[in-house]
Parts: C-alpha cells; structure tokens; sequence
C-alpha cells in the first residue's frame, strides 16, 4: 500500500481540482463507493456528497488558493496521514491541516480532515 501517492493524489487531484467532472472522476478512483468524509463542521457519504463537500470549500476559497503537502505522507495498518497547507500559490498558508484516511483496499473508506489553530 502506497499511503504516500493514494494520500497525495487525494490532495492534489480532489481538494486540488476546481474542475467538477475531473474531480468526480479522481473521486471514484480513490475513494469507495460509499466512503465518508469528516470535516470539522460537515461530514458527506458517498461520492457526489464528497464532490458536492469539495465544490463547497472550493469557492469559500480564493481561485488562486493551492494545496500543498508539508511533508511526505505516512501510513501503516490502514491509516494514513498527510499535513498540508493553503494558500496562494508560491504565497504564505492561510491554513494548515492533517487529513487522517481510514483504507481499505487501497481506497479511502473515511476521511478526516483537521484544521490546525492559527498562532495567537
């Protein structure tokens, strides 16, 4: 199990993808068919809810807004972790955050995604 390229491929090829056709494509080959996504004030199952979740965040967010991995994902026994960042590209993050997967062959069953505390 590559934890590193199913997590990074989520990143970039879901969050990452303001194209709704082309997200709804990568979301069927990452994730299972009724796969839940939590977020820390939503949760969506199955695949259009996880798109239709992904669209809404999309546009709260500046069209110029990137995703990008911190660091390489990890995984072991099922669970993954990638830390990411958001903001413009080349820019300072607006928000960081750890999403946390649950797989099951190969594909994400549930989705958690944290968003980190601003620095006071």
């Amino acid at each position: 199990m590559d934890f590193g390229q199913l997590m990074q491929a989520n990143l970039d090829r879901v969050f990452g993808e303001r194209d709704p056709a082309r997200r709804i494509s990568a979301i069927r080959d990452i994730y299972h068919e009724d796969a839940e996504l939590h977020e820390p004030e939503r949760s969506a199952r199955g695949h259009e809810a996880i798109s239709q979740a992904v669209s809404d965040l999309l546009r709260h967010l500046p069209p110029d807004f990137v995703f990008t991995a911190l660091r390489p994902a990890a995984g072991h026994h099922g669970v993954g972790r990638l830390q990411w960042g958001a903001g413009p590209a080349g820019g300072p993050f607006a928000v960081t955050g750890t999403d946390v997967a649950h797989v099951e062959g190969g594909l994400i069953r549930t989705l958690h995604v944290f968003l980190d505390q601003p620095d006071t």
